[in-house]
Order: structure tokens, then C-alpha cells, then sequence
């Protein structure tokens, strides 16, 4: 049997463990999806079976995330959701829960058309040889978990993460890399839906050695066109599925 793996961990989520981190966990959610709208006060410590100083730590987190603020005399309040930080590792997976599947996999689809193509190009003039060694790596294990028996996709999820976050390294942009959460919350939820889709994981093969071969060749235009199609391909397949539509 093969060999089982976790998915790769692409965000810092605040931990859950213990009530002080529940209680973050279960405001944060009840904000992003609407139960508490915004300029509404919080729930008190007595109805989140909490005590005050419980509940004053995580309204700090919360603060932190840019979905609450504390005023004197008005209380903690839901602030509007043009102040929320949406790239935050949490609040973008509290979103994704809250979001029907299909509008959160086109909403997705549309931040990694933005990114991830762009990125392709200028690997393809930044990436050093031990770069592009990376992601034939990425590439060679993915293809080593499909032929396993039976195929492992929890190992080929890992290596097509690999492999993505790779390209993002390869463009020696700092300020890119802070901004990559995001790119990688993007792609473990995708990937997790793409291994559901018949097929999709082998036919991306190619797509991917494409993506490789430009950028080994220094062919930025030819690699941000393939990382497109790419992430065109697997955004469509996955919005097919039942109950994404």
C-alpha cells in the first residue's frame, strides 16, 4: 500500500487547541460568514462559555486580523469587511467554509490566474540552475506518485504543491514570497478538489513538464501561457464536479 502523507501545510493557522483557541476559531467564523455582522457588538464572555480574560486574548487575535475593534463605552465591534485582512491565513479559510463550494472555487480560480501565471514569467528569467533542478524534482515525484500502486495522492499533492511554491521562490522577489499565504492556501484547497476530478492529476503532466521547459529555456511568454492554461484547466474541471456548479 502506498505509503500515506499529510497534506502539506501552506498557511500558519492560529491553533485551536485549548478554549482560548476555540473561541477565536468560533467568533472568527461567525464574523466571515455573516452571523455577526459588521458594527454589531460580540457575543458576551457568559454566552461563549468563557471567561473574561479568555475571551479578551482572543478578541486581541481577532483585532490582530482586522475583523473587530475595542472602543470605550461602545465595546468590541464587527468592523466592515473592506478593513478584514482577507489574506490572512485564518480568515481565508473561514471564507472558504462560509462561500458555497462553486463561487469559492471561482473566486479562487481568479487569484491564481492573477498570480501564478505572472509568476511563471519571471521565474523564467530569475530562476538559478538549483531552482530549475526544484521543480524537476516537484515534477519527478509527482509523476512517481501517480504510478505507484495504488496511487498516492496525498504524496502527488505535496509534490504539485512543491512544485507551484517553487516557481514563486524561483522569482527572488521578497515581497512576492510574504504574499505567497495566500498562493498557498489557493493550493492546497485546489488540489485537494483536483485529485477528486477523474483523470486530472495524469492529464496535468504535461501541462506541468510545459511550464518546466519554458522556464528552463528562459521563454517567459511561453511559460506564463502554459501556467494558464494550466490553472484555466483545473478550475474548469473542478467547477464540473457535482455540486460546484
Amino acid at each position: 500500500m502506498a505509503k500515506e502523507r499529510s497534506a502539506p501545510s501552506a498557511t500558519r493557522n492560529y491553533p485551536q487547541i485549548g478554549l482560548h483557541g476555540r473561541i477565536v476559531h468560533a467568533i472568527g467564523r461567525r464574523i466571515v460568514n455573516g452571523e455577526i455582522a459588521p458594527g454589531e457588538r460580540l457575543p458576551s464572555p457568559a454566552s461563549l462559555q468563557a471567561g473574561r480574560g479568555v475571551v479578551r486574548e482572543a478578541i486581541k487575535v481577532l483585532a490582530a486580523k482586522g475583523l473587530v475593534v475595542s472602543r470605550p463605552k461602545t465595546g468590541t465591534r464587527v468592523r466592515p469587511r473592506s478593513a478584514w485582512s482577507l489574506l490572512d491565513p485564518d480568515v481565508f479559510a473561514w471564507r472558504q467554509e462560509g462561500l458555497p463550494r462553486g463561487a469559492f472555487v471561482r473566486s479562487l480560480t481568479e487569484v491564481r490566474l492573477i498570480i501564478e501565471p505572472a509568476s511563471a514569467a519571471r521565474a523564467a528569467r530569475r530562476a538559478s540552475l538549483a531552482q530549475v533542478e526544484s521543480l524537476r524534482r516537484a515534477l519527478r515525484d509527482m509523476r512517481d506518485a501517480l504510478d505507484a500502486s495504488p496511487a498516492d495522492y496525498d504524496a502527488y499533492n505535496e509534490a504539485d504543491f512543491n512544485f507551484h511554491r517553487a516557481i514563486v521562490d524561483s522569482c527572488n522577489n521578497d515581497v512576492l514570497e510574504q504574499m505567497s499565504a495566500v498562493v498557498s492556501a489557493s493550493l492546497v484547497v485546489a488540489f485537494e478538489a483536483a485529485v477528486t476530478v477523474p483523470g486530472l492529476a495524469r492529464a496535468s503532466l504535461p501541462r506541468h513538464q510545459a511550464i518546466l521547459d519554458a522556464i528552463r529555456r528562459r521563454q517567459p511568454g511561453r511559460a506564463q501561457a502554459a501556467m494558464r492554461r494550466l490553472v484555466a484547466n483545473t478550475g474548469r474541471s473542478i467547477q464540473r464536479l457535482p455540486g460546484n456548479r
